[in-house]
């Protein structure tokens, strides 16, 4: 059996401090998932170079739109499991997958952040509706273990893995990392709540925020999606 499963990290399960001193705690982290694809591929495939998944067998994970709160559980939680399907015996070292808006529910946008933002005694409620499709195409798993091993009879792991410090940032990180100057943080945002409440959709964000920071909010947004720490390529923008 092959299972997948979607990983907020420690970001989402703990809360965390932006690279603007925004200490951000999350109640909800949806995300909706849909085509799913685990790969068998020869030659293995690399994000940051190849165009094409070149598969010897496939298995479709999850076919309709399907949505998971990262953020379910406790602080030590393990990431969510989606679903798990039968497959050959092998290496799974591919896996593509796309972000979409979900058909059903309350929900209206493909990645929805609810939580509280608090800095210097100021506290901000706050729904993101980040609704922005997504796909990705991404090689091998990248962390502390190898994923994606099937043996016959047996079970492995996948993971889509959303990596969020890239929009916020990460005061535990130097301000020149790439992760402080590839990010918006939540300071702009803020500025944009009403009475301790902010509630908006990338529309409005495009209008409120400075052209310059909209970029940013975007650029961090395609690049959400990894394998663990590794990359991949979106196909979508």
């Amino acid at each position: 059996m092959i299972a997948i499963v979607a990983n907020g990290e420690d970001f989402v399960r703990q809360g965390f401090v932006t690279k603007d001193g925004w200490r951000i705690d999350f109640d909800h982290v949806y995300v909706t998932l849909d085509n799913v694809k685990a790969y068998q591929t020869e030659p293995a495939f690399d994000a940051d170079n190849d165009q094409t998944i070149q598969a010897k067998a496939l298995v479709s994970l999850i076919q309709e739109p399907t949505t998971v709160d990262l953020a379910e559980g406790g602080a030590d939680a393990n990431p969510i499991k989606v679903t798990e399907k039968e497959g050959n015996a092998g290496f799974y070292n591919a896996l593509s997958w796309e972000v979409v808006t979900p058909e059903t529910g309350d929900l209206n946008s493909a990645i929805v952040l609810q939580g509280t933002a608090k800095k210097d005694g100021e506290t901000v409620n706050f729904t993101l509706n980040l609704d922005q499709p997504l796909a990705y195409k991404c090689g091998e798993y990248v962390g502390d273990v190898r994923k994606g091993f099937l043996q016959a009879d047996s079970q492995t792991e996948l993971e889509a893995t959303f990596h969020f410090d890239h929009i916020f940032g990460d005061a535990e990180a130097a301000m020149d990392d790439a992760i402080n100057t590839g990010a918006v943080g939540f300071g702009p945002m803020a500025e944009l709540a009403n009475n301790g409440t902010l509630n908006v959709d990338l529309a409005t964000l495009k209008q409120e925020l400075s052209a310059e920071e909209y970029q940013t909010l975007e650029k961090a947004i395609v690049g959400l999606g990894h394998v663990g720490e590794g990359h991949c390529q979106e196909t979508a923008n």
